[in-house]
């Protein structure tokens, strides 16, 4: 039995912050009508979705994907337009990233994406366990610095939770280029007993498959110099056991 907390001490510490600025430069006003007129429609409705997270997607659809932290929507929206009969649901706390996304939804005139326009883990608390078939986190913040390592959305609580989200067999692709990060990812997911890694060969991480569609941040780190690192886990059935 754990013992009560002193008086006056709060059962559950404030949530660390994973995220840097909410806004970056101003809209630009075709953007912003977006944001005014087309998000309502996207939005997705978290009392809802903690029920039946597909019956906000007309017409339901046959499998739902999960992305966390969209960026500029390129990969999102990419897979959205690629897989017509899969719901996806992109979560974003970067307002900017959202208009973007808005702008090739739009363009596009997906039918099949749904915007969480906040902290994703808000999100990941509300959705139902075993509802996930693929989760992506590509390229988030590596908070470079060892001071903030813990504020980097890969860590075991996130991972907990999307080992319960996530159905038996479904996958969970990670894309970093920063090198601390990828160890920092390898050895938490590698560790995790709910999750293997997808690797025969060292081609499975370094090259995208093709149904994995370059992003921006991808772009800028190969001019930088940067390689990027590509890694598929699958939901184990069973935990594994420790040794």
């Amino acid at each position: 039995m754990c013992a009560a907390p002193p008086d006056g001490e709060k059962t559950q510490r404030p949530r660390r912050s994973l995220h840097g600025r909410r806004k970056g430069r101003p809209i630009r006003a075709a953007r912003q009508r977006l944001l005014d007129t087309l998000l309502p429609q996207l939005e997705l409705n978290l009392e809802a979705a903690a029920g039946d997270p597909t019956g906000q997607f007309v017409p339901t659809p046959a499998a739902l994907w999960l992305e966390i932290g969209f960026g500029g929507g390129e990969h999102l929206a990419w897979q959205a337009g690629q897989n017509p009969n899969v719901g996806i649901i992109g979560a974003e706390f970067f307002i900017n990233g959202v208009g973007n996304l808005l702008k090739l939804v739009e363009d596009a005139n997906l039918k099949n994406v749904r915007i969480h326009k906040g902290d994703a883990r808000d999100l990941l608390d509300r959705l139902p366990e075993q509802t996930i078939d693929r989760a992506f986190i590509l390229f988030p913040d590596p908070w470079p610095k060892a001071k903030h390592n813990k504020r980097r959305i890969v860590q075991k609580q996130t991972l907990d939770r999307l080992a319960e989200l996530l159905k038996t067999g479904a996958e969970l692709r990670i894309a970093t280029d920063d090198p601390s990060y990828r160890r920092w990812i390898l050895a938490a997911a590698t560790n995790h007993p709910w999750f293997d890694w997808n690797v025969e060969k060292p081609a499975d991480w370094r090259r995208r498959s093709d149904d994995w569609p370059p992003t921006r941040y991808e772009e800028k780190a190969l001019a930088a110099g940067r390689q990027p690192v590509y890694l598929r886990f699958t939901r184990r059935a069973k935990m594994r056991e420790s040794t």
